[in-house]
């Protein structure tokens, strides 16, 4: 076992009755001080994965051990330095957002009653819902019940930070705000667990990620070094791109797509000259506003690796 991991799993495999097998030998690294993305399309594994990490449910075959300790055995020592938004909050309704929290607090045996009240106001004011304390519960948005389910996981300092899609139903300054506080976690040091099924997500807040697709892990590792191991795009900027991509396309550039005066298409081999392709579009009176091969994304990488498209934006 890794010393400086936070997350460890060798094998781990969950068989459901009926024989459906849900994740099949998961072998993951989550190392200490990273926010790390798992990634993969909805129905890939990813939270039956959480819930055997979280000793939710057991595994069939394999080992798990969190913070350094077996799981589901250590649950009892490992899961008070562990907070977790998984499935979304469980909320009642007829509470305010504040109450909510004492209620959340109150049922931890490790929270000091003397601090509650302050600490219930810091993790509300965390997450931008101080202003909503005293609403009820039902009648926050979805984006604002996630956010008050974040607030229940920073109760206390933690060591790490398990999310499940908490991006889920928020508009996109919600999404800003969270990868805001994902960021402002991680530099005091927590180590996050973030599950998604968005790739720029990923890209924009982690630092490691993993790729699963059908309950198989496909690769993980740094996520900069994730996206170099895939080609990068070709990409022109013009105001004739029909014609830029039938000249392309008539030189062995595959996958081509047209947005506005933007054409992409897959990046040419190393037998093909970029200066060649250049000249050829010119010589074709192509108007070249922008030419060259874009830097790959997690998004190509996934494609590689599984070839075929990925849920992008939700």
């Amino acid at each position: 076992m890794d010393r400086t991991a936070v997350i460890e799993t060798r094998g781990l495999t969950k068989r459901y009755r009926g024989g459906q097998l849900a994740v099949d030998g998961l072998d993951l690294t989550v190392p200490a001080g990273s926010v790390f993305g798992f990634l993969g399309p909805n129905g890939s594994g990813k939270t039956t994965t959480i819930r055997m990490l979280m000793g939710l449910i057991e595994p069939t075959a394999g080992s798990a051990s969190v913070l350094g300790e077996p799981m589901p055995r250590a649950a009892r020592s490992v899961l008070p330095r562990v907070g977790a938004l998984i499935e979304g909050p469980a909320l009642y309704g007829f509470l305010s957002g504040r109450d909510n929290l004492i209620r959340y607090d109150s049922a931890d045996p490790a929270a000091d009653p003397r601090t509650r009240r302050a600490r219930v106001a810091a993790a509300l004011e965390r997450v931008g819902l101080a202003q909503a304390a005293a609403k009820k519960a039902r009648a926050y948005s979805l984006g604002m019940k996630q956010r008050l389910g974040l607030a229940a996981a920073l109760l206390q300092p933690r060591d790490l930070l398990v999310l499940d899609e908490p991006t889920n139903g928020l508009d996109p300054q919600g999404m800003r705000e969270i990868r805001a506080l994902v960021r402002a976690l991680a530099a005091d040091g927590t180590t996050v667990f973030l599950s998604s099924h968005l790739l720029d997500e990923i890209e924009q807040v982690c630092t490691h990620a993993a790729v699963m697709a059908r309950g198989r892990l496909l690769t993980q590792g740094p996520v900069a070094a994730l996206a170099a191991g895939a080609r990068g795009r070709l990409a022109v900027l013009t105001p004739d791109p029909a014609e830029a991509a039938r000249c392309l396309k008539e030189r062995g550039i595959a996958d081509l797509t047209i947005e506005g005066e933007r054409v992409t298409g897959a990046a040419p081999g190393p037998e093909t000259e970029l200066s060649d392709l250049a000249a050829a579009l010119v010589r074709e009176g192509v108007r070249v506003r922008g030419f060259g091969v874009e830097r790959a994304s997690l998004e190509d990488a996934f494609v590689a690796l599984t070839g075929e498209g990925f849920d992008v934006a939700g």
